[in-house]
């Protein structure tokens, strides 16, 4: 089938294997409650409510995924939305790749979304997809930065630091998830790049790495990332008010 004719599949990888520290003790981070609901339902929800997404990958810790099957399975997905379970790596670039290896073989498009920004809203994912499917290769929406912006020469926590330059802020954005990709380059930039260290935190930036154009969408303010206990607070009164308008 010739790549004109032959359909176009959109699916999610949501990597979730982090431990979430800067939360607190507890569970780990995708299996935190909001609104009486684990961020990771409202994620995969979030990414199911595209209707061009067909399926959902989520990549668990490897000692957790059982765990994480039976939460996913205790909560209503939609049922249009295949949703499996893989075990992940020591590094998101692992857990990222073992989420593309588990991937239907009929795929076409990949959304990369973080299981900490559960409350990105469809329109945004729509936008995504709608930016892959009429030909750009990578894709990632992203906001203005509100404040100015200091690059320093990294010194001791706690210590004062040196300003090395002030970036234009006019030229600098915010990046958020999901990060859309036309599947075949993005399993091009993880066979290229190994994992050094910590690995990649960016897809398109392994992408930007080949050299391949990444192009950037207006992102929703409310697909911040969870990541501190005041970011849980502004969650759920994020959730709290969609509740209450019936846009949830």
């Amino acid at each position: 089938m010739s790549d004109v004719t032959r359909p176009r599949r959109t699916a999610a990888v949501i990597p979730a294997a982090g431990r979430g520290v800067r939360l607190g003790p507890g569970a780990p981070k995708a299996l935190r409650a909001l609104g009486g609901t684990p961020m990771l339902v409202h994620a995969v929800r979030a990414m199911a409510r595209c209707r061009a997404v067909s399926v959902v990958v989520v990549v668990a810790p490897a000692a957790e995924a059982a765990e994480v099957r039976l939460t996913l399975g205790e909560h209503a997905l939609p049922e249009r939305t295949e949703v499996l379970v893989v075990p992940g790596g020591e590094t998101r670039q692992e857990s990222v790749r073992a989420g593309l290896d588990a991937l239907p073989q009929d795929v076409t498009s990949v959304l990369i979304h973080d299981a900490a920004r559960p409350l990105v809203p469809v329109d945004t994912v729509d936008a995504v997809v709608e930016a892959v499917r009429d030909g750009a290769r990578a894709v990632v929406p992203a906001l203005p930065l509100a404040d100015t912006v200091k690059e320093v020469e990294p010194g001791k926590p706690g210590e004062p630091e040196p300003v090395v330059a002030t970036p234009e802020r006019s030229r600098l954005r915010a990046v958020q998830t999901p990060q859309g990709f036309d599947l075949a380059t993005l399993l091009e930039a993880h066979a290229a790049i190994a994992v050094d260290g910590e690995g990649a935190t960016d897809d398109a930036g392994m992408v930007e790495r080949l050299g391949v154009p990444v192009v950037v969408i207006p992102g929703h303010e409310e697909a911040f990332k969870v990541t501190r206990p005041l970011d849980l607070v502004l969650a759920e009164a994020v959730l709290a008010r969609r509740r209450a308008t019936d846009a949830f």
